[in-house]
């Protein structure tokens, strides 16, 4: 039987000016959800990717380096080097739609101002990857939204935040044994 591939995406800026910004969260969660899975990066100047394997499934782990508006060149070029579908990618974000701590995902859909999808709807060519979206807030005004995404969580969320990255765990652990159940049903019937 095939291997079943799939791409966990976190996105965020690279260095350590960033590294706790609202903006960062992809790239939290998907540290804590490789850790889990006793896996390491292998870091360039463009992206860290880790790779961990287990019967009839290959997970692939990637963190865009060149700011969180390009991160569509590495996700693309990692998804066509390994001849991943872009309905087995699976992109860890933050949204400013949902207010703190709302967790949704989801299949498809647009980029809704998010300079990150944007660039990975762009290069990838389709928007059909699926999305984990992290609620961050939105300020009341719209021109600080900037300045949100690229502050750090309050002393209240922070406390927070390591429940909601094990909820975001479960989500992702959910929605690879969905692709493996999908996957399943396709190669039986070949």
């Amino acid at each position: 039987m095939a291997n079943l591939k799939l791409l966990l995406v976190g996105v965020g800026n690279p260095g350590q000016k960033y590294a706790h910004n609202r903006h960062n969260i992809g790239f939290v969660i998907l540290d804590s959800f490789l850790e889990s899975h006793s896996g390491s990066y292998q870091t360039n100047s463009k992206y860290s990717l880790a790779r961990t394997d287990e019967e009839g499934l290959t997970l692939f782990y990637l963190k865009p380096l060149e700011f969180m508006n390009l991160s569509g060149k590495a996700v693309a070029e990692i998804a066509k080097k390994n001849g991943i579908p872009t309905e087995n990618v699976l992109v860890i974000h933050d949204e400013i739609d949902f207010e703190f701590g709302k967790l949704k995902l989801k299949g498809g859909g647009g980029h809704a101002g998010h300079n990150g999808l944007r660039d990975i709807v762009e290069k990838l060519g389709n928007n059909s990857f699926f999305r984990l979206r992290f609620g961050v807030g939105k300020p009341s005004d719209v021109a600080e939204v900037p300045h949100h995404v690229l502050s750090n969580f309050n002393p209240d969320e922070r406390e927070k935040i390591p429940a909601l990255v094990r909820a975001c765990e479960q989500k992702i652990s959910d929605w690879i044994r969905e692709r493996k159940n999908e996957f399943r049903k396709v190669s039986d019937t070949q």
